[in-house]
């Protein structure tokens, strides 16, 4: 999935603030899937939205779409480390369910996000986080485009959905 460069500078500048931040740096401490960190996985995920918007012409706020995929994961644990759930009481505590709400959290901590943002992050787990149903375009681009990242980067380890050139903070 290539993007020209002027979306990739279009996605810079929408970006570049929150790239910048210190919290979301730590992303990088993170492995996501295979040997993927937090932080590549979520720009793969941005990149993918916007191309998915782009290319097949959904109408998305590019915003709310790119800030709302580059935060989706902004959990900052290891959630290999987290200890497996014990009864029922528990499994909603387990990193599937739990992460959107933590990320959404963290987000609003660090960042003054929209409600659709928010919702954005919320929902991207959807249907395991049954009770955050997707509002918005948005969301549901961001929901496939994880799901569609994920699968890449466990089955392929090293995969990056974006190019494989790409300097590491560059979009």
């Amino acid at each position: 999935m290539q993007l020209s460069d002027t979306e990739r500078q279009r996605l810079t500048a929408i970006l570049a603030q929150y790239d910048q931040h210190p919290e979301v740096q730590r992303m990088r401490e993170f492995i996501q899937h295979g040997d993927v960190t937090t932080y590549q996985h979520c720009k793969n995920v941005v990149l993918v939205s916007f191309w998915l918007n782009r290319r097949f012409h959904l109408g998305a706020d590019e915003t709310s779409l790119a800030v709302g995929a580059f935060l989706h994961d902004f959990y900052l644990y290891d959630w290999h480390k987290r200890s497996s759930f014990r009864g029922l009481r528990r499994l909603f505590e387990m990193h599937g369910f739990a992460h959107p709400g933590s990320a959404c959290v963290n987000a609003e901590r660090c960042f003054a996000i929209t409600r659709k943002e928010q919702n954005i992050i919320s929902s991207h787990m959807w249907p395991l986080t049954f009770r955050h149903v997707p509002t918005c375009r948005e969301a549901v681009i961001v929901c496939l485009a994880d799901k569609y990242c994920a699968v890449l980067e466990s089955m392929f380890q090293r995969t990056r959905v974006a190019d494989t050139d790409v300097a590491e903070n560059e979009w």
